[in-house]
Parts: C-alpha cells; sequence; structure tokens
C-alpha cells in the first residue's frame, strides 16, 4: 500500500498525480486522433494541403493505428509485471509518446508514420500500467476503488475536450502539423508532472514481480532483442522502405489481434496454474472483453465515419462561425463530465438496495445504447440522402446515446478487470482489456472505410449491421448473465 493521505477528493493524493499524467496523455492522443483521418482525406491542393488518400485507405490506416495503440499495452504490461515497474513503463511511455507527437509536427509526409509508430509505442507502456497503478492505490477490499476509477476516468474526458479545441482549433484552422504539435506540448508537460510528483505514488506499481535475479535477467535480454526489432520495424515502415497496402494489413490484424486474444485467455484459463475462483473470474472476464471490443468497434467511428460526415454531410456554422469539424467531437466528453456522477449515484442507489444489475447486464446495456446511437445515424443518413447538410442535432444525439453506453460499459470495464484479474497477472490483465479497443480500433477503421467508400450510399447498409450486431451481442449477453449471478470471487490468490 501507498500514501495514506485522503486528499485528493478523498482519495490517496497519488491518484492526483495519475489523474493530471492521463489528462495531458488523453489531450494529445485525442487532439492528434481528431485531425488524422481529415488530414490523410484532405485535399492536396487545398489551402490547408492534406495527403490526398482514398477513405477506405485513410481509415484503414486510422484503424491500424487505434489498434497498435492498445495492442501494444498487452507486452507494455509484461514489461511492467516482470521488468520495469508501473512507474517506470508509464514514465517511459510518457516520454517516446511526447517525442511522437513532435515527429508528426515535422511538416514531411513521412514522418506520419514514424511518428504513429512511436505514440502507438509509448501509449502501450503507458496505457495500461497507469491504470494498474490507480488500482494499487487501494487495499482489495477499499470500498473507494470504484469512485477512485470514476474520478481517474474524467481525466480523460477532460483531456480529451483540451485536445479536440486546441489540436483541433490550430490543426484545421492554422495547419495539421501545428494541431500534431500541439499534442507534442501537451504530452511534454505530461511528462514533466509526472516527474515533479511522482513521489506521491509511494510503492504503488514502483517494482516489478519477485523473482530470481538470473530469471529477470534472462527476460531482460529478451525484451531487449524484441525492442530492437520493433525499433527496426517501425523505422522501415515510417521511413517507407515497407510499403504495404493499408485495409489488407488490418484485415489480417484484426484476425491476429483476436488469436492472440483469445490463445492468452485459454492460457490464463487452463493452464497459468490459477484457482477454481480466478478461473471463473478470468471466464467473466472474457465474456465482457468481447462486449468491450464490439463496443469499441462503434465508439471509434467518431474520428472516422462519424468525423467526415460531420465535415461532408453536416451544417457546422454556429452563429456566423464555421466550427472546426473535430470540435463535433466535444460532445462525448462534455456529456460524460455531466452524467458520469449521475451514472455512479445510480448505480451506488440500486447497489444499497441489492439491486445493483450484474457486470454482465451492465455491459449488455451499453450495448444496447450503441445499437440506437447507429439507429439515429442510419435515421440521419436518410434525411441527408434527401438534403444535405443536415442539422447537428442528429450527431448530438448520436454522441449522447454512445456516451450513455460508455459509462454503463467502461469505468466498469476498468473497475472489473483490477478487482477480479488474478493478482499475478493484473498487468497483463489490463493489457488484455485495452487489446479489446485495439480489436474495436481495427474494426472501426474497416467497418468506416466501407461505410464512407461510397459516400451516403455505403453507409446504410454498414450502419444497419452493426445495429444487428450490437442487439445479438447484448441479448447473449443477458443470458449469460444468469450464470453470473452470484458475485465474482474477490478473493485474488497467488495462485494457489
Amino acid at each position: 500500500m501507498t500514501s495514506s493521505n485522503a486528499d485528493f477528493f478523498g482519495h490517496p493524493m497519488g491518484l492526483r498525480t495519475l489523474f493530471l499524467t492521463e489528462m495531458w496523455e488523453r489531450m494529445s492522443y485525442y487532439g492528434m486522433r481528431a485531425l488524422l483521418v481529415l488530414y490523410m482525406t484532405g485535399a492536396v491542393s487545398a489551402a490547408n494541403a492534406g495527403l490526398g488518400m482514398s477513405q477506405l485507405e485513410a481509415q484503414a490506416i486510422y484503424g491500424i493505428y487505434v489498434g497498435m495503440v492498445y495492442f501494444l499495452a498487452v507486452p507494455g504490461g509484461w514489461l511492467a509485471d516482470n521488468l520495469l515497474g508501473h512507474q517506470r513503463a508509464v514514465l517511459y511511455g510518457a516520454v517516446v509518446i511526447a517525442l511522437g507527437h513532435l515527429t508528426l509536427a515535422v511538416p514531411i509526409e513521412s514522418s506520419l508514420f514514424l511518428g504513429l509508430g512511436l505514440v502507438a509505442i509509448g501509449t502501450g507502456l503507458l496505457k495500461s500500467n497507469i491504470s494498474t497503478i490507480v488500482g494499487k492505490l487501494y487495499a482489495d477490499d477499499d470500498p473507494r476503488r470504484d469512485a477512485g476509477f470514476t474520478i481517474f476516468y474524467m481525466s480523460i474526458n477532460i483531456g480529451s475536450m483540451v485536445g479536440f479545441g486546441i489540436c483541433g482549433y490550430l490543426g484545421e484552422k492554422v495547419g495539421w502539423h501545428w494541431g500534431f504539435g500541439a499534442a507534442g506540448v501537451g504530452m511534454t508537460l505530461g511528462v514533466l508532472q509526472y516527474v515533479r510528483s511522482r513521489h506521491l505514488l509511494g510503492d504503488a506499481g514502483l517494482k516489478p514481480n519477485v523473482m530470481p535475479e538470473e530469471r529477470r535477467s534472462r527476460l531482460n535480454r529478451w525484451a531487449m532483442l524484441v525492442g530492437l526489432l520493433t525499433a527496426v520495424v517501425v523505422l522501415l515502415f515510417g521511413s517507407g522502405v515497407i510499403e504495404v497496402k493499408a485495409s489488407v494489413f488490418a484485415e489480417n490484424f484484426a484476425y491476429f489481434l483476436t488469436t492472440i486474444a483469445g490463445l492468452y485467455f485459454l492460457y490464463l484459463y487452463a493452464f497459468a496454474g490459477l484457482s477454481a475462483a480466478e478461473r471463473k473470474n478470468v471466464l467473466l472476464l472474457f465474456l465482457l472483453f468481447i462486449a468491450a471490443a464490439a463496443f469499441w468497434s462503434g465508439f471509434d467511428q467518431s474520428g472516422g465515419s462519424l468525423n467526415l460526415f460531420a465535415r461532408d454531410y453536416t451544417d457546422l456554422n454556429f452563429m456566423g462561425f464555421d466550427m472546426p469539424v473535430s470540435w463535433v467531437q466535444f460532445f462525448n466528453p462534455i456529456y460524460v463530465v455531466l452524467f458520469a456522477p449521475l451514472f455512479a449515484a445510480f448505480w451506488a442507489f440500486l447497489g444499497r438496495r441489492n439491486l445493483d444489475p450484474s457486470l454482465p447486464l451492465k455491459f449488455a446495456l451499453g450495448l444496447v445504447f450503441m445499437g440506437l446511437s447507429f439507429l439515429v445515424m442510419l435515421l440521419a443518413v436518410g434525411v441527408a440522402l434527401e438534403s444535405a447538410p443536415i442539422g447537428l442535432q442528429w450527431l448530438l444525439i448520436t454522441y449522447l446515446l454512445q456516451t450513455f453506453g460508455e459509462l454503463a460499459l467502461s469505468p466498469i470495464g476498468l473497475s472489473a478487470f483490477s478487482r477480479y484479474s488474478p493478482k499475478r497477472y493484473v498487468g497483463q490483465m489490463f493489457g488484455l482489456w485495452f487489446l479489446a479497443s485495439a480489436i474495436g480500433g481495427v474494426l472501426a477503421g474497416l467497418l468506416g472505410g466501407e461505410a464512407t467508400d461510397g459516400g451516403l450510399q455505403s453507409m446504410s447498409p454498414i450502419f444497419s449491421y452493426m445495429i444487428q450486431y450490437y442487439v445479438g451481442i447484448a441479448v447473449l449477453l443477458v443470458i449469460l448473465a444468469y450464470f453470473f449471478r452470484q458475485k465474482p470471487d474477490e478473493r485474488r490468490s497467488e495462485g494457489e
């Protein structure tokens, strides 16, 4: 355990360090992401020249990038668990992220893939491990844990609002690389803040798992070799020496990620030496993983197909001011800040009356909201086919429903993976949680590319398909919730 000071909204002071670090990281991530597809599909001849890519290829690259960001959280969690400790992993990751965004700020086309690669590697080191440290600030039975994760989750939305506002405006109104540079400055501030206040974390996530030094040295040598090979691959792709069609790579990447996730869950369940209670918890987390991957495939459309719909088919003039396209993404974090306390209070209200829904039911509710959001988009496409541009209210309602889904699923999932993961594998389990986001991100790019490749005419069948699979998975979760009526066993053993 760590600092006992309960000075940050009634929580350990270390939560403030993690809150601000995550805020700046999400500022840089979402600020850049809001511009990425717009930059790649922008006309080469425009005043603010883009790269002139097709929507299919641009969204495939977007999906690969989002997928890589979250996929690399799995080896990032392993490195923290076994070699670095979570605190050092967060520091190293933050520095690499800042370097990646500053690389993107260089106004040459070849900086794109190198910068994206660096951001992905750095986020892989930071993302899962910062959430792991949040969990380590609390004892396993501390009733403040869920509230702590909710507060931490607010940092994501505050950071994204700052990113959309600053990076979006500079990127669209001044120059794309100014927006990317602003993301780099934000992440640099996050690094400085973390270094100055890291002592508040105490020993939470400070040291890796205990193991013989001979084994740690051997693992360290292998990690350095893999890291070197990864750096070479990033440089080869980033410099254009190796070229591959993005849509083909994205499809195979989705298969690869799904296979990796399935095999790892199988390993944990059958071969990791877990107790019966831990295996039951792993099975539950696997079901939540499937639902989360499906959810993020729709949620991450905000930076892809929904962003392009806002640009091409929505009236963004507000009181005589032509709003940047990326500012439409303000709505989600604003909604989260407004409604997160209400959702937390609602779950607490139900819990006091022993009516709190099971985890599968909460996730099913999140998927239903996501399905409803694409039903709204389906109607919006019909209106746009009759008369475009259409009013902004369609996207307002869409993002509101997606936010309700997010609040029913995402903070609950973070808390569940913190509480019910086998103790020896907690860092890697957070990596698996973010691997669901990786699969969802790649699918978002593939589905978004298909949806926008033929204009409005190609959107309706893709959105209809998405509605169907959200409802289908939600129904399956409701049925499976019967088998998890009892709360998961919270005794996280060392594998006895």
